[in-house]
């Protein structure tokens, strides 16, 4: 049995972490997120020393589970879990402990600002990635009218984007976006409608799983570029809370961009991760800031919480060996080599996964754990 789920922040990347290095503690951290629904009714949200504290904002058992499901660790009751997922996702606020804003978000698509501080942004953007995980779980049980449901409902982002500030901005109650705005509003943790810790810069582009539908809003792939590389060119990307720590990854979903994911990754690691007692970006959140810096240490990056693809990064290290589960993984042994010359290499020229040349900058989950060896040739221009 386990405990301290701070969800908001692992489901993003400590759970496929667990589900690749630890996958029978993973199985045991899922039986035990599962009894918890059986015993109080409600999946965890932010569980501590056995008790709720309701902490955050969303639905992150959701994501957490998926993802490990998604990536084939099944040996627990799915449909149970899918029974705590859907009552969090469909029971009305006023009875929802996980969701307590859900009326308006089932009845509008999206949660409009009813108190000038209440996170309203945020807790929707949480909702989309638990209903598009939520739909990728029900196709693969076969519930086709919920996965439609969910999967349309993850769309709703969409309400929130203001063509004039070029950002997700604050709905009122009346539909109309909330003024005056200003989208730094809520930089060093300062209050800010709509977004909790963060402003409306650390949250535009919390749409992992809709990238190219976020792109398309912005006005097109270089629109959405240019946009992201001013979030880092003007310093309000925020490495030291969790929902913009994907940022760096993003470019790498268009052609031709995926370079500045590389020097980015490279330049943050240099920048906040040392061999000193203060050496993490803020507080390491139950292991997911230390889970960013492994990630992308190796190589490659889980950017979307149930996408079974990793965005491939630079290697820190000329070799890694990860010894895997047999049980799980039967090739039993991950390889990572990082062929290059100088530092300044930081540029991926070419990988192979077992010997095939990979196309594109992403790796799947199958590649990965059946690759035995990831080779990166790596150059110092782009």
């Amino acid at each position: 049995r386990y405990t301290v789920f701070s969800l908001w922040d692992t489901y993003r990347n400590v759970s496929t972490l667990m589900t690749l290095l630890y996958p029978e503690k993973q199985l045991d951290i899922i039986r035990t997120m599962i009894d918890m629904y059986k015993e109080s009714g409600w999946l965890p949200k932010w569980e501590l020393y056995g008790r709720e504290t309701l902490t955050m904002e969303g639905d992150p058992s959701i994501p957490y589970i998926v993802d490990a499901y998604m990536r084939g660790l099944r040996d627990y009751d799915i449909e149970t879990a899918y029974e705590g997922m859907r009552k969090g996702a469909t029971t009305p606020g006023e009875f929802n402990l996980l969701r307590p804003d859900n009326n308006d978000y089932m009845s509008k698509g999206y949660v409009p600002l009813r108190e000038q501080y209440d996170n309203s942004v945020s807790h929707a953007l949480e909702y989309y990635i638990a209903d598009w995980n939520l739909s990728l779980l029900a196709d693969a049980l076969g519930k086709k009218e919920d996965a439609k449901l969910f999967r349309e409902r993850a769309m709703g982002y969409k309400h929130y984007y203001c063509k004039e500030f070029g950002t997700l901005r604050p709905i009122l109650p009346d539909g109309t976006f909330y003024s005056p705005f200003d989208p730094k509003q809520g930089e060093n943790f300062e209050p800010s409608p709509g977004f909790h810790e963060g402003n409306a810069w650390n949250y535009t582009f919390y749409v992992p799983h809709d990238i190219k539908g976020l792109a398309k809003l912005m006005g097109g792939q270089k629109k959405f570029v240019d946009k992201l590389q001013m979030v880092f060119d003007k310093g309000y990307y925020d490495m030291a809370n969790e929902p913009d720590i994907a940022y760096p990854y993003l470019f790498s979903y268009f052609k031709g961009e995926a370079w500045r994911t590389q020097k980015l990754v490279r330049e943050l690691l240099g920048k906040y991760y040392h061999n000193a007692p203060n050496g993490l970006p803020g507080n390491d959140d139950t292991g997911t800031m230390s889970t960013w810096a492994i990630f992308s240490m190796m190589g490659f990056y889980p950017a979307c919480p149930g996408d079974l693809d990793y965005v491939l990064t630079s290697p820190t290290f000329n070799k890694v060996t990860i010894r895997l589960d047999e049980k799980f993984y039967p090739k039993g042994e991950l390889v990572i080599e990082s062929a290059h010359k100088t530092p300044e290499d930081i540029y991926i020229k070419e990988v192979t996964a077992g010997g095939k040349k990979l196309k594109g900058y992403t790796i799947s989950q199958d590649e990965l754990v059946n690759a035995g060896t990831l080779r990166f040739t790596l150059e110092n221009k782009h």
